[in-house]
């Protein structure tokens, strides 16, 4: 029975987001064929009384080549089933299909305005992905196949769209989406955008200049050293800042009265408080984060909230010949839609740069054999180029430094209880935020 070949292999999938729980059941919403050899599937998970939905491109075929091997899901009276995410001459079905905008049963394919897509292209599937599958498609697009399906249009189709119909830089081209209904709500199953195959991560960059310091003479500086990323760190800081200033001007904005910023402080005293249960290192910082906190009570002004990245950090960004593009809007995939489209301020975003300019600066020294003797490098580089970040942010939006502490001391705090838990030799990285 179908149904068993995919409860079986599901939960070895690595976007599979209940690795752990047992299954109560599986079972199948939909099944649409989408051309010869290719249905999509919605399914229904069930789990500890609770239900997710996932999506899977279906291939089916008498044999299976060697290269498709690894995406056996089973074999059954059709042939052998696969995750056909994985077969480039069925995903070419989904290319054509955000071409013509055609529609196949439930399933409709959407071409975004004023582009046109090369069908000729043939897919391969990223890696490294957790939560989602990325297909790129020769090297000119990228398509993210949302795994996990949660009810309504996903937040990185709907600011992408929004960003590129108002011309935004720093932004990559959006080229087409999937949608279908789900529950009666129209919901994105996929988004292409445009490859950047000339790019470099921000944070492979920010490793290498790191690494160039560690290597370099004790008597070198962060800024003399070879590969000092101060000057892409200004200009990072500048796109952040035009980037906020794009969705201000995209989306609706709000203010917030001083009385629900203390509401929003309470938030953060209560997570400190759990943290403190689980891991006492954090005690000898708190009375510092609580006067941080109580400095954000006192603000008088009302704080205006806008949509935000939501999940911002040095690898979220690409740096082309050009300049710095932002990717994956998408928020934090593990809240709700309503969550992660909620406004908030600004300085949420700058709060988590931030941070990663700590952990890029640190995580080097976590199995280092001179890491004790490498740490005053590591925080000397943080300075420079968490300075550099907030000048170049500040040239275009300004800041207000006591609200950003509370942030970046809140977002800290989260990190903490998240390395004690998952992974204690990285836990200095985030207790030195505190010092």
């Amino acid at each position: 029975m179908l149904e068993d070949l995919l409860a079986r292999w599901i939960t070895h999938q690595r976007w599979f987001a209940g690795k752990g729980r047992p299954l109560d059941g599986l079972s199948i919403d939909s099944d649409t064929p989408l051309g010869d050899g290719l249905r999509h599937l919605i399914l229904s998970v069930r789990q500890a009384g609770a239900r997710d939905r996932y999506q899977l491109l279906l291939g089916v075929s008498p044999e299976l080549p060697d290269r498709l091997k690894h995406a056996l899901i089973g074999v059954s009276d059709e042939g052998h089933l696969f995750d056909a995410a994985h077969d480039s001459s069925l995903t070419s079905l989904l290319l054509e299909g955000m071409a013509t905008g055609r529609d196949h049963g439930p399933i409709r394919f959407r071409t975004a305005p004023g582009v046109e897509i090369d069908t000729s292209q043939r897919s391969l599937v990223l890696g490294a992905e957790q939560s989602n599958t990325s297909l790129v498609f020769g090297d000119a697009y990228i398509c993210k196949l949302f795994r996990r399906l949660i009810p309504g249009v996903n937040p990185e189709l709907e600011v992408v769209t929004a960003l590129a119909a108002r011309g935004a830089a720093h932004i990559a081209q959006p080229y087409g989406w999937i949608e279908t209904d789900v529950d009666g709500i129209s919901t994105t199953l996929a988004f292409t955008q445009e490859y950047l195959t000339t790019s470099n991560d921000g944070w492979d960059l920010a490793l290498a200049s790191v690494r160039d310091l560690y290597g370099s003479l004790p008597e070198v500086s962060a800024a003399e050293a070879g590969g000092d990323f101060a000057a892409e760190a200004h200009r990072l800081g500048i796109a952040t800042a035009e980037i906020h200033r794009e969705l201000a001007a995209a989306f609706p904005t709000d203010v917030v009265s001083p009385s629900e910023v203390k509401r929003m402080v309470e938030g953060f005293r209560r997570r400190l408080a759990r943290a403190l249960e689980e891991v006492p290192a954090l005690a000898e910082h708190a009375d510092l984060v609580e006067r941080a906190f109580h400095q954000v009570e006192e603000l008088t002004g009302k704080v205006r909230v806008q949509r935000v990245h939501g999940d911002y950090h040095l690898g979220q960004v690409m740096r082309t010949p050009v300049d710095w593009i932002v990717l994956d809007f998408e928020g934090e995939p593990g809240q709700p839609i309503e969550e992660r489209r909620a406004l908030a301020s600004p300085l949420r975003d700058v709060a988590g740069m931030l941070r990663s300019f700590d952990y890029a600066a640190g995580h080097l020294l976590a199995d280092h054999p001179d890491g004790a003797a490498l740490r005053p490098r590591a925080a000397e580089w943080a300075i420079r180029n968490r300075a550099a970040f907030l000048d170049g942010y500040a040239d275009v939006c300004g800041d207000d430094a006591a609200l950003l502490r509370a942030l970046e001391y809140d977002k800290a705090v989260y990190e903490v209880v998240y390395e004690a838990r998952n992974r204690p030799t990285w836990l200095p990285i985030p207790l030195a935020a505190f010092r």
